[in-house]
């Protein structure tokens, strides 16, 4: 069955096993060379997951007007589906995740222009942090500035060994202002993040793994797609387990982290009172009883 998603978005070209268009977001009329595309993957290990594929290769993925609105409609649309359990952002474009913000676009904005579209950008990244169910980045090349932002908003990164990352935006007049002045120091620390945004300095994946600002780094195969194949095992890691607890286990956390513990306590205690009525509650320890697998439903 067909969904409808806004007119920019288009299925995903059918890849790789357990890849079917049944139930990917479409329009008839959507654009050949639509920017951002979304299609859900089917199976019995992959019902559930989620692809948002970034696909502009002239520029590499560059945070342009079109690619920022079209991902914002995407993520506006998907976040109302209960039935996706991950999302794995990755790219089109061999040897880029994300070339970080459309600088030739951006020369062509007045100041009020780049606080409106700055703006934009920092509400796309919320987008991508609050998001429901859990995202992960396949990070398969480039992730800098704004690309690798986009990349900090998920709650979890897979690397190639050998792509490159960084936030570089010091080195073009510029701070971080997506996000990553605060979501860079969650993962590295304070003091680390501040020499990584003072220097502008570039990191590998393998470097990037053992400072923690990756969860995984992998050796880059032939085809590029190291990274990509890395974050759909661990998105099928998360499939099995119950939707509303992961869901809710989310929230726990990243709330949780803006407060003292005291605070998050609290907040952890509000969203375990949530689960208990749940159907899933009652299956899992159904399940245990039993001895056999949980059947979760997400409700």
């Amino acid at each position: 069955m067909l969904r409808t998603l806004p007119r920019v978005l288009r299925p995903l070209v059918p890849r790789g096993p357990g890849w079917s268009p049944a139930r990917a977001w479409a329009s008839r009329d959507a654009a050949l060379g639509a920017e951002i595309q979304v299609g859900a993957l089917r199976g019995d290990r992959d019902a559930g997951i989620t692809e948002i594929l970034m696909n502009r290769p002239q520029a590499r993925n560059a945070l342009g007007k079109v690619f920022v609105s079209e991902l914002s409609d995407a993520l506006d649309e998907l976040r109302l589906d209960r039935s996706i359990r991950v999302v794995v952002f990755k790219s089109s474009v061999k040897g880029v995740f994300c070339a970080g913000a459309d600088l030739k676009e951006r020369e062509q904005m007045n100041e009020a222009e780049v606080a409106a579209f700055v703006h934009k950008l920092r509400s796309l990244m919320s987008q991508i942090a609050t998001f429901p169910a859990p995202t992960i980045a396949a990070i398969d090349g480039f992730a800098l500035g704004g690309g690798l932002e986009l990349a900090l908003a998920c709650d979890l990164r897979v690397a190639a060994s050998s792509a490159i990352m960084g936030l570089i935006e010091t080195s073009r007049g510029l701070l971080p202002g997506a996000g990553g002045t605060q979501r860079l120091p969650r993962c590295v620390g304070v003091s680390l993040a501040k020499e990584l945004i003072f220097t502008g300095r570039r990191i590998s994946g393998e470097e990037a793994k053992s400072i923690g600002l990756v969860n995984h780094a992998v050796p880059q195969n032939q085809e590029g797609t190291a990274a990509y194949h890395r974050a759909l095992e661990l998105a099928r890691e998360i499939v099995p387990q119950a939707p509303f607890a992961v869901r809710m286990g989310k929230v726990a956390i990243d709330k949780g982290m803006e407060v003292d513990i005291a605070s998050g306590m609290a907040i952890e205690g509000m969203c375990y009172a949530q689960n208990i009525p749940t159907r899933d509650r009652l299956e899992g320890m159904a399940a245990f009883r039993e001895k056999r697998p949980p059947h979760f439903v997400g409700e």
